[in-house]
């Protein structure tokens, strides 16, 4: 179940650990075929690589080890998947330019407070080139934008569904505010006959009566679930509330720590879930600050400059006794707050772009910074009130918009990623020679 699907600060932890098998690389089984996807291979090499990564995921997360040809399933899948999402991708005309690659090495570098250089040095200790772990990264990128694409983009929130979210306690089931959550797929094929959506309940219902004899959900799901954590025995972690799945949410809202929920039905097929833990809750209070500013923008007839001096000029008017207002009206290039007299309203942090909410925050009430550049020109601005503010509400709208957009994206993606694997063509090849 997937998470607004590129996560460039969790690239790192994945990726050390990726060539750990790249000693025997010279090896020619390893370029053996174990799969045809299309007009593409998955070679052993790479189906090596993919159990060493879901191998090192399993330890991190203290689940059992799934038997060995699960794993090489999983594996396998994963990567059928990922050749499928790359060529799609390729034959949209989506790239990844040069640019925005080198910020996301730039931000993954910083997030794990690391140079480019350090991050270069750390990457060869692990048996992986910067170059390999460059275009690993475009390779992400590239899907994630795919699935924003075709997937995430298209969904719609309405104000009903909001009020309905938050009406059951959604957003914050409980007052619960994150959740520890395990999960168990039981997949139906897209338009499922009668006859295959019931062998999926029993699946389920089986598994269900197997956990209440007291088996281990994280072992059972390594073994039965279709779900995408499987190998690591199904477990999400810990999920913000609105991060919740709608489908689960309801439940999980007063359900006791170690409570079996499902199955529940979904387009996907019948989930298991177990509730592991949760925390609780605060309220959302804010410092809200009530700011009005006039923006000058440069073009070829108004160089920086200019800009700087003009503001310069402007602000020693107000200074002097001008009304701020009337001179915003007058002159501001911001055409929706000069008609208020510059006024920007209430603003939350982050409303803004850094420089201006810096600059903003520097200010005492009633004082006017001194000219600044962002990249929407040059500002002065004032201060005019500042408040605690109990953005609760707006908070929880806002989650709940967010949650259900993700829930749809999960139910989504799933349904996406199964047309690919159905309408392509997959030869598989393995044989019993990963030992």
């Amino acid at each position: 179940m997937t998470k607004r699907y590129f996560h460039p600060a969790l690239w790192l932890g994945f990726t050390l650990m990726f060539h750990a098998f790249a000693a025997s690389a010279a090896d020619t089984a390893l370029e053996r075929i174990v799969a045809v996807v299309n007009d593409d291979v998955v070679l052993l090499s790479e189906l090596r690589g993919e159990i060493v990564r879901l191998t090192s995921d399993v330890e991190r997360a203290n689940a059992k080890m799934p038997p060995q040809d699960i794993l090489e399933r999983q594996a396998l899948e994963r990567l059928i998947l990922r050749k499928l999402q790359l060529a799609t991708a390729e034959s949209m005309g989506l790239t990844v330019d040069d640019e925005t690659l080198a910020q996301a090495l730039g931000n993954i570098a910083s997030t794990n407070n690391l140079t480019l250089t350090e991050l270069r040095e750390a990457l060869q200790r692990d048996g992986m080139s910067f170059e390999e772990f460059r275009e690993s990264l475009r390779e992400q990128i590239l899907i994630s934008r795919l699935r924003n694409r075709e997937v995430v983009n298209r969904i719609q929130v309405t104000k009903a569904e909001v009020d309905a979210y938050l009406a059951r306690g959604g957003d914050r089931p409980g007052g619960r505010t994150d959740f520890h959550l395990l999960h168990m797929l039981f997949e139906t094929p897209e338009g499922a006959s009668a006859a295959e959506t019931e062998r999926a309940r029993q699946k389920a219902e089986q598994a269900l009566a197997e956990l209440r004899a007291g088996a281990d959900f994280r072992a059972l799901a390594q073994q039965v679930s279709d779900g995408q954590q499987a190998y690591q025995g199904g477990d999400l972690g810990w999920l913000p509330a609105k991060q919740v799945p709608s489908l689960f949410a309801a439940a999980v809202a007063t359900a006791e720590r170690g409570s079996l929920v499902g199955p529940l039905q979904s387009a996907s097929g019948f989930h298991l879930v177990l509730l592991e833990d949760y925390k609780g809750s605060d309220r959302a209070i804010v410092a809200q600050t009530r700011a009005r500013h006039i923006l000058l923008r440069t073009d070829e007839l108004t160089a920086d400059e200019d800009a700087q001096v003009r503001l310069t000029q402007l602000r020693q008017r107000i200074l002097d006794g001008d009304d701020f207002a009337t001179l915003a009206r007058s002159h501001s290039s911001d055409k929706a707050s000069a008609i208020n007299g510059g006024e920007l309203g209430w603003v939350n942090p982050g409303d803004t772009v850094p420089r201006f909410q810096d600059e903003m925050d520097a200010l005492a009430p009633g004082e006017i910074s001194r000219p600044f550049k962002t990249d929407f020109g040059w500002h002065i601005v004032q201060v005019m009130e500042r408040r605690q503010y109990d953005a609760t509400d707006e908070v929880l709208r806002n989650q709940a918009r967010e949650a259900i957009r993700d829930s749809k994206a999960d139910e989504a993606m799933e349904l996406y990623l199964r047309r690919l694997r159905d309408e392509a063509y997959v030869e598989l090849h393995l044989q019993d020679e990963l030992e």
